[in-house]
């Protein structure tokens, strides 16, 4: 009670810090005043007069709110956007080293322009970190022209490019790419032998968008850079040949949960007459009880189109967390070799770890972190504890008009397919544009069967058909459209509402995982929003 009455009065922690960030904000809207009145040289010259300052000793902290004018200003003459107040005060939390939430739509994006120019003036460099590659392009050209104008290089790292490229990349003021090629650059560079090799520079500071997915989620997940053995690959596809004869229970048990199988009793006996072994358990024969473990769960437990793609005749993996296909990534223990004998592919060989680390340990190492995302609060203290990052809510620029309705539970998952698809049905009837989230491609196909069956026309998006992921997301919210999509898309792509029709009806998005959630955005009149997969 003592605490409820205490924060009506003096206000939230988050009040306050927020409180405090106005008086940044009037101190940048102040110098707008001057700042606007320069010729295009003039607002160019100010990014080598600001670099000088800092090098001649003066504070970023204390050219910020010059440096934040300068951006607010290119903006406004390069892209046609002017930062509203809200985006300075998150790209000030952003400086900080602190991880700012703002709403689905209040422009992240754009917001971490600020923060990226302020400290790329040190020449250290600043990185941008995003959750695909598509982003990484798209932002260092979109926001690129930003940093362009006022005299900073830009580059971007993405997979496929030269070492050469990669090099100037990370040379530059302002370096754009995903999680996963900044860590595997690190890997790397820590393999070569002269340091003229290397590509990275010293990590000075980053920004991570979507840091919850990233710092959290994926935080543990290990990446790990292996090389071939010499190990005979034949055998594969030898005990492939007789694990689909064996029977669920009676020859061997599965653990879902862990992914893991074993045989049974019955089973090893079976596999000791067909291996022509006399005990599989014997020190000489432990080979092919690897073999054959591996060989189970490729086939009991991982599904095509779900757990991984066949693609050009490889098997590619699916990101269990994105839905999001991870070329050049490979299981390990023999798992992938497993599912290439399954698929009968080119079986490739056996791999060894050379190097690895977490994206909990990489992005840890950074001299300042800073994030940004629509959902952070809940995981505040998960972000203390291991980055010592705070989080700080941003307030939106105008008030909240979309209507998050409270949860629907269903009894089982037939029941909960079958209302939204039933809910789908109204809402296109109605021409009203549909987003659907399901968690998995297996999940998304399923329910594109039912509405097919109900003759509803609709685009499906899932890592078998993400290279038209911007293309299939953005128009999502043409009218009566319907899309659905694993929680690999609408990261970061822009959904215009309808065609430029004043009082079109909002985007309905549907989560299908879990529980249903009902999200609708009444009456957008056209706007553009950054829509975030539930």
């Amino acid at each position: 009670m003592l605490n409820f009455v205490l924060k009506k009065l003096i206000g939230t922690k988050n009040d306050r810090v927020v409180k405090e960030l106005w008086g940044f904000v009037h101190r940048v809207n102040e110098l707008e005043v001057t700042v606007k009145d320069l010729s295009d040289e003039q607002l160019q010259a100010r990014t080598p007069e600001l670099k000088q300052r800092i090098a001649n000793g003066e504070s970023v902290d204390i050219v910020a709110p010059e440096a934040f004018a300068v951006v607010r200003e290119a903006a406004k003459r390069v892209l046609g956007e002017r930062h509203f107040d809200v985006q300075i005060m998150g790209g000030h939390v952003l400086h900080q080293g602190k991880i700012a939430e703002m709403k689905t739509g209040e422009g992240k994006t754009l917001t971490s322009t600020l923060p990226v120019y302020l400290n790329a003036l040190t020449g250290k460099g600043a990185h941008v970190v995003t959750v695909n590659d598509y982003l990484a392009k798209r932002d260092s050209e979109w926001m690129g022209q930003i940093y362009r104008f006022l005299g900073m290089s830009v580059g971007c790292i993405h997979h496929g490019i030269t070492e050469t490229t990669r090099r100037q990349a990370y040379l530059s003021d302002i370096t754009y790419g995903t999680n996963n090629e900044f860590g595997f650059d690190y890997l790397r560079d820590n393999m070569k032998y002269d340091i003229n090799d290397l590509v990275q520079r010293h990590l000075h500071y980053a920004i991570v968008d979507e840091v919850d997915s990233i710092l959290i989620d994926e935080a543990r997940t290990p990446l790990i850079i292996s090389g071939p053995t010499e190990d005979d690959v034949s055998k594969y596809y030898h005990v492939d040949t007789f694990i689909p004869a064996l029977i669920k229970d009676r020859d061997y048990t599965i653990d879902e949960k862990s992914k893991s199988a074993a045989l049974t009793e019955e089973g090893v006996h079976r596999l000791e007459k067909v291996l022509k072994v006399g005990n599989l358990y014997d020190p000489h024969n432990i080979e092919w009880l690897h073999y054959v473990t591996q060989a189970l769960r490729a086939h009991a437990l991982f599904k095509r189109d779900v757990d991984y793609v066949v693609q050009d005749n490889k098997v590619v993996i699916v990101d269990e967390f994105t839905g999001r296909l991870l070329p050049g990534r490979r299981f390990s223990d023999g798992l992938h070799q497993a599912l290439e004998a399954k698929e009968k592919v080119r079986v490739e060989s056996e791999n060894q770890t050379l190097a690895t680390i977490t994206f909990q340990n990489y992005f840890r190492m950074y001299d300042k972190l800073a994030g940004m995302t629509g959902t952070a609060e809940t995981e505040a203290g998960e972000f203390a504890k291991i980055y010592k990052l705070e989080v700080v809510v941003m307030p939106t620029n105008m008030p909240m008009v979309r209507k998050d309705l409270a949860d629907q539970v269903y009894k089982n998952e037939k029941a909960k397919f079958k209302a939204v698809v039933k809910d789908i049905v109204e809402k296109h009837q109605k021409g009203q544009p549909v987003l659907v989230g399901t968690i998995s491609i297996d999940k998304s196909e399923k329910l594109s069967k039912m509405l097919k069956m109900q003759g509803v026309k609709h685009n499906v998006l899932n890592a078998k058909y993400h290279e038209k992921e911007a293309e299939i997301i953005s128009l999502a919210g043409q009218p009566g459209a319907v899309t659905i999509s694993t929680n690999m898309a609408g990261r970061g792509t822009d959904i215009k509402l309808g065609e430029g029709v004043p009082g079109f009806g909002g985007l309905h998005v549907i989560g299908t995982e879990d529980v249903l959630e009902d999200k609708e955005i009444p009456d957008l009149r056209g706007s553009i929003y950054l829509l975030k997969m539930i």
